[in-house]
């Protein structure tokens, strides 16, 4: 590297000192209400800089200086007007350090004239070589400096991003003429009326093949820059970017801080002060204050990181990767709301379909309830339908069986018996065999067509004493006049409570249940009257007793079958006067023995259930001459709720039909859970196989967008590759010097 001579380095210390724009920026900014103390040279110096600024430094032939925009480290500039088109004019002299003022000028004008093509960086207006001191005209800006702007707190993070990105086309276009700036800060960045930032103030700038050092400003400067060994590199200009960028975001300067300030200021040789802010930039935390600005990204975070690397090979290589980086992190953020559209979308629509398809589902299930529970009634309603027939035509059977006994004159006469010498002598013996010769007879044909046979035949006298009984036990000799099936009043008497002079029926009769006291089930009596042979008389009364349960039992057989596939139906007899359950399955004579009365007392049909009933069967009675079946679908079972441990399950489909004129209903139920399975087993496949699609449709949306965006990312990393591939051959053709390149 070649040496500098002393001129230069005195030309370079000057760069390090603070320009007096920076101080007032430094002093707005800083936390510490504490005042620094200026150094003896550092007083003199503002001295200087606080003459008069109205005096001209000289006068430019055909412009008209009208006042001065500032003060530099070489010199002034002011704001000009040319005298014949009036245009406004910004002239830099260079009015300190006369002996430098040729080489500033030179190098400055030199760069300025060779970057004239770029709309980023201020163009040059004309150079006065001959005038005293010398200068140069640039494009006056009437918005000033970005440093200016910068006094009032940070940007908003998309201006800093804007002005940042149109910065680095200002140094890519530089770069690559050859031309490094060295001394990127926001007092070198003008605004023009749009607010469009340009660079200006190439007096530090190097070429990229020059050996000599280039010092920029304090807290701008790559650590590696403070070094007045060090070689001119692109990164330099890349560090002072990213400084500039968190500049911008967060409102100063990394790492400047009044304690910072006080201890380079402290420091007497330029030595000193260089070794000093290396050791601050290289020892420091990394500057964070950018993390915290709202709005700011994770990838912009990065790309400021990465610019203010210590190490500059982790640095970016160039302003064009770091322009590339922005341009990335943009078109990223732009694809967001698409990706987000896209996935959201589509998701947002499988969503909006759940509740479409669940009431869909829902109105499935219920159309699909409902058809099947419909169904079910009405299969219900065919079996009461038949179970009432069913038993109206047995009953009417075993009644016309004992007319056609009662009728014959074999059995009349043998009732009637024989007057001898005044006196009535009975046939009894004959009367009992001819009756159990009868009654063998129609058990044969009753068991031979598998119908239930009777539980007793008893014949009484005409005052109700029970002469007869097959089968035979304790009760004969006995007064059963009380009994409904002898008087047929419809009610049973007291045993010492029985009205005089009763009298038997006189026609052919099916009494009121009553209560068995062997078996405390329900028992119906078929009772016929036996006349005399001139039928003048009634001669007794013979009867027929079955067990109500008996009735239902070949019935209840040839309906059931495997209950558990049929929905668990049950068949029961009901009381339709006051909803008493006279026949049911449970209702077995053990069940009932263990009942306590009040127990027995709740077999009774629940009001609801009853009076509903009841109005169903009296609108069929007045609308149809034939009743059709009640059917409800959510009856209660009174014996599923006093015996059934499983109550909460006792909700059943039944159908009613009445049993002619008897009083009681024929009940066929099947319990709902069991009939209405299918619905449920329906409603859980839907539900499961709506899961799964919309889990594949999930996974389906993730997965496409997982290969369209690898796609892009692959292609993102194609085209940076071949940009870094093309830009090296463009620089291997345009230039043959370039360390810090071929290096990174």
């Amino acid at each position: 590297m070649n040496e500098s001579d002393p001129q230069e380095n005195a030309q370079i210390a000057g760069d390090v000192q603070l320009s007096e724009e920076q101080e007032r920026k430094q002093r707005r900014t800083e936390t510490t209400d504490e005042t620094l103390v200026q150094s003896p040279e550092e007083q003199a110096r503002a001295a200087s800089l606080s003459k008069d600024r109205q005096v001209l430094p000289a006068k430019v032939p055909g412009y008209l200086l009208i006042r001065s925009l500032g003060e530099g480290s070489y010199g002034s500039v002011w704001l000009a007007q040319e005298e014949n088109t009036g245009k406004f004019v910004a002239i830099k002299f260079y009015t300190y350090r006369r002996g430098l003022d040729w080489s500033l000028l030179n190098r400055e004008v030199e760069k300025l004239a060779e970057l004239y093509t770029s709309r980023h960086i201020i163009s040059l207006q004309g150079v006065g070589w001959n005038s005293d001191p010398p200068y140069y005209m640039m494009e006056y800006l009437e918005n000033g400096s970005l440093s200016a702007f910068l006094e009032d707190g940070p940007l908003p993070v998309s201006e800093a991003v804007r002005i940042a990105k149109t910065v680095l086309l200002a140094l890519v276009h530089a770069h690559g003429r050859g031309i490094l700036h060295c001394d990127l800060k926001p007092a070198n960045i003008l605004l023009d009326a749009n607010f469009e930032p340009r660079i200006c103030d190439f007096g530090q700038s190097r070429l990229t093949d020059e050996q000599s050092p280039s010092l920029g400003t304090l807290y701008y400067m790559a650590p590696e820059q403070a070094d007045l060994q060090a070689v001119p590199d692109s990164r330099w200009d890349v560090y002072a970017l990213g400084a500039l960028l968190y500049h911008m975001l967060s409102g100063r300067a990394p790492y400047r801080t009044a304690e910072n300030e006080q201890t380079i200021r402290s420091l007497n040789t330029l030595d000193e002060k260089l070794t000093a802010y290396r050791d601050l930039i290289r020892n420091s935390p990394r500057p964070a204050e950018h993390r915290k600005v709202s709005g700011v990204d994770r990838r912009l975070v990065d790309i400021v990181d990465r610019c203010l690397e210590t190490d500059p090979q982790k640095r970016f290589p160039n302003a064009q990767a770091v322009l590339t980086s922005l341009v990335e992190r943009e078109q990223q953020r732009a694809r967001r709301p698409l990706i987000a559209l896209g996935i959201i979308a589509p998701l947002l629509l499988v969503i909006g379909l759940i509740p479409v398809a669940g009431a869909a589902v829902n109105q499935m299930v219920s159309q699909f309830r409902n058809n099947l529970t419909q169904r079910a009634l009405k299969g219900d309603s065919i079996s009461a339908n038949f179970l009432s027939q069913y038993m109206e035509r047995d009953l009417q059977d075993r009644k016309d069986q004992l007319v056609d006994l009662s009728e014959r004159t074999l059995l009349r006469s043998l009732m009637q018996g024989e007057e001898v010498n005044g006196e009535i002598i009975h046939r009894y013996p004959e009367l009992f065999a001819y009756l159990m010769q009868e009654k063998t007879l129609i058990d044969e044909k009753r068991a031979a067509l598998d119908r239930e046979l009777d539980t007793s035949w008893f014949l009484t006298d005409e005052k109700g004493t029970q002469i007869w009984r097959d089968p035979g036990g304790p009760t004969i000799g006995q007064d059963f006049s009380y009994r409904d099936y002898f008087h047929g009043h419809g009610i049973e008497y007291d045993k010492d409570e029985i009205p005089e002079g009763i009298e038997p029926i006189k026609e052919p009769y099916i009494c009121q249940v009553f209560k068995s006291d062997a078996t405390h089930q329900w028992m119906v009596a078929i009772a016929v009257p036996v006349w005399d042979l001139k039928r003048e008389k009634v001669l007794g009364v013979l009867s027929r007793t079955t067990h109500l349960a008996q009735l239902l039992s070949g019935f209840d057989e040839s309906l059931s079958g495997d209950s558990e596939n049929l929905g668990d139906r049950k068949i029961a007899l009901i009381d339709s006067r006051d909803g008493k359950m006279l026949a049911h399955p449970r209702m077995t004579s053990d069940t009932l023995k263990s009942l306590s009365r009040d127990k027995v007392d709740q077999l009774v049909l629940a009001d609801a259930d009853f009076e509903q009933i009841r109005l169903i069967e009296h609108h069929q009675k007045k609308d149809q001459p034939k009743c059709v079946p009640a059917m409800v679908d959510d009856y209660r079972d009174p014996v599923e709720a006093v015996l059934s441990e499983n109550s909460k399950d006792n909700v059943w489909l039944a159908a009613f039909s009445p049993i002619g004129t008897t009083g009681w209903t024929a009940v066929v139920q099947e319990r709902r859970s069991m009939a209405l399975k299918p619905v449920a087993e329906m409603r859980n496949w839907l539900i499961q196989y709506g899961f799964i699609v919309l889990v594949t449709s999930c996974l389906l949306i993730f997965t496409v967008w997982y290969f369209v965006m690898r796609v892009l990312t692959e292609r993102r990393v194609r085209d940076w590759s071949r940009h870094r591939s093309d830009k090296r051959s463009e620089q291997g053709s345009t230039t043959s010097s370039w360390p810090d390149q071929q290096q990174s």
